[in-house]
């Protein structure tokens, strides 16, 4: 069969393209479609590119929502692989649903193994998928309950030391660079995107603010209504830039605040 056209669905400017460089290295024919970063950008990506793609891959967490929200605003019927950091037993609920899954950070071969997958399957005339089992899936991943990290090995001054992780108050990424900054305010580079942060910590402790930030419930002094609707956090320490919650994350954002 020919090579598929593929659209990537990551949030992490870095990790998209690490993705889409691994697949063209096991097959340079493959053609990346598009890039999409957030559940309202591939919701519209989609309604407006029916056909012109064969597989896709497509992290769990994004942005702005769970991806499989998308499968719930436009019919996918092409195969998906996940992409996840979930710990084993939330991998076994992707096998006992039939769906194929790959682990962060990416292993090339891993890759390699779900492209063969897909390639048999295609050649069998199985070319689409089952929402039933995308359905099934999620409510088993919500009901898994996952060990947390509580704390983080950093570099600090030519040493490693561990920081408590209901210590950080909020983290930051700048550049494709991951910063903690703790309640005592010192800060530490994070050898994690913020993606994979989100699979290791407590996210009824933390909130993904926007693509920027991950905040603590601890360091929140004061929300204040900002412009078109979305609303301005104030933390401490106080980052340089604001922190906005969007208009569509306000309900998500406040019952996560009043639990």
């Amino acid at each position: 069969m020919k090579s598929p056209r593929i659209v990537i669905i990551e949030d992490e400017a870095v990790t998209a393209r690490n993705l889409a460089h691994l697949l063209q290295l096991i097959d340079e024919d493959i053609a990346i479609t598009a890039i999409l970063n957030s559940v309202s950008e591939s919701i519209t990506w989609f309604n407006l590119n029916v056909g012109t793609y064969d597989l896709i891959f497509m992290d769990i967490r994004l942005a702005d929502g769970i991806s499989f929200d998308i499968f719930k605003a436009v019919s996918i019927t092409k195969p998906v692989i996940f992409v996840t950091a979930y710990n084993d037993y939330a991998i076994q609920a992707f096998k006992n649903n039939g769906i194929d899954y790959v682990l962060k950070p990416f292993d090339e071969q891993e890759i390699g193994n779900a492209l063969t997958k897909f390639k048999n399957l295609f050649s069998l005339g199985e070319k689409d998928i089952n929402t039933g089992r995308i359905e099934l899936l999620l409510e088993q991943i919500n009901q898994i309950s996952k060990p947390y990290k509580k704390s983080f090995l950093v570099h600090y001054r030519e040493k490693l030391i561990p920081v408590e992780a209901a210590k950080i108050a909020w983290f930051y990424t700048a550049n494709e660079v991951v910063y903690a900054r703790t309640i005592d305010d010192k800060q530490y580079v994070m050898e994690f995107t913020m993606d994979m942060l989100e699979q290791q910590i407590d996210m009824q402790q933390f909130f993904r603010a926007n693509r920027q930030f991950i905040i603590n419930r601890q360091a929140i002094t004061e929300v204040d209504f900002y412009f078109n609707g979305r609303l301005a956090v104030k933390i401490k320490p106080e980052p340089a830039e604001r922190v906005l919650i969007s208009k569509a994350r306000v309900p998500e954002f406040k019952n996560w605040m009043n639990k």
